[in-house]
């Protein structure tokens, strides 16, 4: 490697990631660069101390700082989800319901349902805290979701959501609200709205912790706390009734 003898954690640290920075490269795309110059120097036998990539002391990332976040209201996410079809619409409304994040869903399959209680489990490998969790559903909502498919088609290690895929799901949420005319709406967008009801609802952060599958209550409070202009539940009876209106 030509620059390996001159590759030092100073260089690495104020040269790579200062030239990046000043270029406009975003925290992870910057992040993405020293990991995979952390990689062509352990091929090239700089491994452990002698790899200055992965001195996370010197070699910093810059902060970043996060866009603010403002949760849809109510009549945006009903515009969104009218404008979604079948199996998207039911999806989009239980991320709204629920607090899920879009990858667990994903990864829901028929053998964590509980039909007798209403609710489904969050596997350990699915939740991003790896400790897994059961979600309670509302009956109405429940039994949509359980329509998708009847009882004795259901593969145990099929998708519930079948052929549901998280980047499919985002860009239908993207063209809906491009269709509509409202603003970009996402499902960690729908995740944030959930949480925040809760909380002006007065339910503890320790129990919505629980509920979403979040461990550290500070953490909780601190990235779901938003201004929320409206704490407007959804309808979702009309949803649903007008989903099965369309059904063939």
């Amino acid at each position: 490697m030509r620059d390996r003898a001159t590759c030092s954690k100073i260089g690495v640290g104020r040269g790579h990631v200062g030239k990046l920075a000043a270029t406009g490269r975003r925290r992870e795309t910057i992040r993405k660069s020293i990991t995979y110059l952390g990689m062509v120097l352990d091929h090239e036998g700089l491994t452990g101390d002698r790899n200055v990539a992965r001195d996370r002391v010197t070699v910093r990332l810059p902060r970043e700082e996060r866009d603010e976040i403002a949760p849809p209201s109510a009549a945006q996410v009903e515009t969104v989800l009218h404008a979604l079809t079948g199996h998207y619409r039911v999806a989009a409304l239980v991320l709204e319901q629920t607090g899920m994040r879009v990858g667990e869903l994903e990864k829901l399959r028929w053998a964590d349902v509980d039909e007798a209680n209403e609710r489904w489990r969050v596997s350990r490998t699915a939740e991003k805290t790896r400790r897994g969790r059961w979600v309670p559903v509302d009956g109405p909502l429940f039994d949509a979701v359980m329509r998708l498919k009847p009882r004795e088609d259901r593969d145990p290690d099929g998708q519930v959501f079948d052929g549901f895929g998280a980047d499919r799901f985002r860009t239908a949420m993207q063209r809906a609200c491009r269709d509509t005319g409202t603003p970009l709406v996402s499902p960690h967008d729908l995740g944030h709205r959930r949480v925040s009801v809760w909380h002006r609802a007065g339910i503890s952060w320790a129990e919505i912790g629980r509920w979403v599958g979040q461990r550290d209550l500070a953490v909780t409070a601190n990235t779901y706390t938003h201004v929320l202009v409206d704490d407007t539940e959804i309808d979702v009876a009309s949803v649903l009734v007008d989903l099965a209106s369309e059904a063939p």
